[in-house]
């Protein structure tokens, strides 16, 4: 722990996203679609050509495989000493955040579907913003316990500074 006074430097303690449990469908999907585009290749009725079956084979892999596998991943969530940080945003990147030093409550939701998979459903609430939500966590027991830290942490190190009669920047 730094001296009272110093400011504490920020550190990365975690970055994540939420469970690739909804990607499933999309590689099933990816897997019917390949397997279908090779078996009918060369097998159409009459009409039909193959550059049709490759556009349609095309067209469903973009749509039911790309897409949703973009949006997952531009969903982030980063557990830094100082706070928490939500990013989400494919073209326009929107970001959240919420300070371990002005506390919040932890909320922790598991579904049966969810405690399957080993995942759980995040609520931090500060009481005076609105509530940041995680939803499908992997691991949710220990980022719970690390975001639980971190709060201890934050206040100890908060409380310590304003009895030593300085609010943490040098020079002050």
């Amino acid at each position: 722990m730094p001296p009272p006074g110093v400011p504490t430097e920020e550190l990365l303690i975690a970055r994540f996203r939420a469970h690739a449990r909804r990607l499933f469908w999309s590689a099933l999907i990816l897997i019917a679609a390949f397997g279908a585009t090779a078996y009918f290749y060369d097998n159409l009725p009459a009409p039909f050509e193959n550059w049709m079956l490759l556009a349609a084979a095309g067209a469903l892999v973009l749509l039911l495989v790309v897409v949703p596998y973009v949006i997952w991943y531009s969903r982030s969530v980063t557990v830094t000493t100082r706070r928490v940080i939500v990013n989400h945003g494919i073209g326009a990147r929107n970001r959240r955040e919420m300070s371990h030093a002005r506390g919040y409550t932890i909320g922790v939701r598991r579904g049966v579907l969810q405690r399957i998979w080993g995942v759980g459903t995040i609520t931090l609430s500060n009481g005076v913003d609105a509530p940041l939500r995680l939803a499908n966590v992997p691991n949710v027991t220990l980022v719970h316990e690390t975001l639980a830290d971190q709060i201890e942490v934050s206040q100890i190190l908060a409380h310590r500074d304003a009895q030593s009669g300085s609010d943490g920047y040098p020079g002050s």
